[in-house]
């Protein structure tokens, strides 16, 4: 079953498909957290996430990229360290943005086929951000060729539709959403705070993909 295993892995790069090439902050949690008491939780892995499989060549196409929000100006921090690279999560690394549900937008420059979108929030501590939903489109202001690739708002809170997506902690390892091949310019992240907070963070997005030819 073992050589099983690493036939299909080896058959899976062969054909082009290799591990998305994830670099992970340092853990900063310190013994074991305590689970956040928020309803449809997903159930821990208790392990490292598995690789992710996606076309050879896939890069982070979001690093650099400008960043604009409905929050303009943030309490800490600064829009562009949502994509500088820096996902160590630690003070100074991070951005703030004001209670209630705000969204951050991403301009890839140019249209790219995204294969996985990942998030951190905030990993310092064990939290759950509440109303996660990511958004794809062709314009900047959401209108034209809209898709959720995810989304977690089971009653609609944030007003931008029902979610079946499950809750989750927030881990070093970030939140890896499938983006399934989607094609976009642009990327929207939306969160209604924390169970922690009423304030909203976050400390990196990336977006694997590349140009659509």
């Amino acid at each position: 079953m073992v050589g099983g295993a690493i036939a299909c892995v080896a058959m899976a790069q062969t054909g082009g498909l290799q591990p998305l090439p994830v670099a992970l902050p340092k853990p900063l949690f310190e013994g074991t957290p305590e689970l956040p008491n928020v309803p449809n939780l997903e159930k821990p892995l208790g392990r490292p996430r598995p690789p992710f499989l996606a076309p050879a060549g896939v890069a982070n196409v979001a690093q650099g990229k400008l960043v604009s929000s409905s929050d303009s100006a943030p309490v800490i921090g600064n829009l562009d360290m949502i994509t500088d690279g820096n996902k160590a999560g630690t003070d100074g690394t991070f951005v703030e943005l004001k209670e209630g549900p705000q969204s951050v937008v991403i301009d890839l420059e140019e249209k790219h086929t995204l294969y996985a979108i990942l998030v951190w929030h905030y990993h310092k501590e064990a939290r759950a951000y509440l109303d996660v939903i990511v958004q794809v489109a062709d314009d900047p202001d959401f209108i034209t060729n809209v898709r959720t690739i995810f989304n977690n708002d089971n009653d609609n809170t944030a007003g931008f539709g029902l979610g079946k997506d499950l809750n989750y902690v927030e881990t070093a390892e970030g939140k890896l959403i499938d983006a399934k091949g989607v094609e976009a310019r642009y990327v929207r992240l939306i969160s209604n705070g924390s169970n922690k907070t009423k304030a909203n963070h976050y400390v990196e997005v990336e977006a694997f993909g590349k140009p659509v030819q």
